[in-house]
């Protein structure tokens, strides 16, 4: 009998160990998926009551194929001509340096370091280039979580509510209750939020001569959608346009989209007034809350963004359990103890 127990333990570990070595670099899309499909879910319910939830699903996920798919390749696009730029921008400038009279021993030292970078930064820009099949994959599996969460919602709520043990259910649902509730504030400030970089991002293109009205709106709108996507954030937007200024000479404009985008758009309003916004939706101390995103991110990427507030959020249920369990157990022995009020002696 315990030979049995044994090999079947170790069959469960092997088979956890395996299945965990296959989901983990796919872990990333998965979780963003489910996140997305938890945001779109009120949209869902809506088009599910008239087209049926397959199909709701599926409009939801092909809609975001055809964003995702325009968005992608026009920053492509932007991405290799910065890139070129840029390559071809440091290559001149050095050559300009060390063609300068300059003492030997600098010019040496300019020589050697321009030997280093160039190999550098050229396989540096070859692997970016060759990720690309890495990202198309992970938009993939991203999408297809995205429609079997949203196809399968109510299937899936209904097998986390009966796996919820009978002993300590209200415990499982307060967790369940503080989840919902924490992530419904983190997306309704990851949308308003968003939203209101696009606005600030097209007036900054306007404030510092960027580009025409119309261009800058786009630029408003692409920094709303790039905000939602983990591997590039809206901050590329004014990166775009920082090295537009730079590779033209004008570094004065170049420094200032770059703070203004930095400190307005992205990324200091992620750790500054975001975490002001949860906690304020999510009843929440603005302290836990920000602690949580920069640990989170810290430790966890771009989705620890997400996970670190909700993973503190389900602490503190759990400290507030534990807490009410110590004071209802103190609360039994002093009234079954001699000295209780049971015990004590008529007179």
């Amino acid at each position: 009998m315990r030979s049995d127990v044994i090999v079947w333990s170790a069959a469960v570990i092997i088979i956890i160990y395996i299945a965990w070595a296959t989901v983990s670099p796919l872990i990333t899309p998965i979780f963003f998926g489910t996140v997305m499909a938890y945001a779109f879910y009120p949209i869902h319910r809506r088009l599910s009551g008239r087209i049926g939830r397959k199909w709701s699903a599926a409009a939801l996920a092909l809609g975001t194929v055809g964003l995702g798919g325009i968005v992608t390749f026009e920053l492509l696009m932007m991405s290799v001509q910065v890139a070129a730029s840029f390559y071809k921008n440091v290559v001149d400038f050095f050559r300009w340096l060390m063609e300068q009279p300059l003492p030997p021993d600098v010019l040496d030292f300019l020589q050697r370091f321009f030997d280093q970078l160039v190999p550098k930064l050229s396989e540096y820009l070859s692997r970016s280039a060759f990720s690309l099949p890495m990202y198309i994959l992970q938009l993939l599996v991203f999408l297809l979580t995205f429609y079997h969460v949203l196809a399968y919602s109510e299937e899936i709520y209904h097998q986390i509510v009966l796996s919820l043990p009978e002993k300590n259910r209200h415990l499982g649902e307060e967790i369940l209750e503080s989840l919902n509730k924490t992530l419904g504030a983190l997306v309704r400030a990851w949308l308003v939020l968003n939203f209101i970089k696009g606005i600030l991002m097209t007036f900054g293109f306007l404030i510092f001569g960027v580009s025409d009205l119309y261009t800058a709106i786009v630029a408003g709108f692409l920094t709303f959608i790039f905000s939602f996507i983990p591997l590039f954030e809206g901050w590329m937007i004014w990166a775009i346009a920082a090295a537009y200024f730079a590779m033209n000479g004008a570094y004065i404009h170049a420094i200032g989209i770059a703070l203004y985008g930095f400190f307005l758009v992205s990324p200091m309003p992620d750790y500054t007034i975001r975490p002001m916004m949860v906690a304020r939706d999510a009843d929440l101390d603005e302290t836990l809350v920000f602690i949580g995103m920069i640990g989170g991110t810290w430790s966890m990427g771009v989705k620890g963004l997400i996970i670190g507030p909700i993973v503190l959020n389900l602490l503190l249920v759990l400290l507030k359990e534990w807490k009410r369990r110590v004071a209802k157990e103190s609360e039994l022995q002093r009234l079954s103890s001699p000295q209780g009020p049971s015990s004590r002696p008529q007179v």
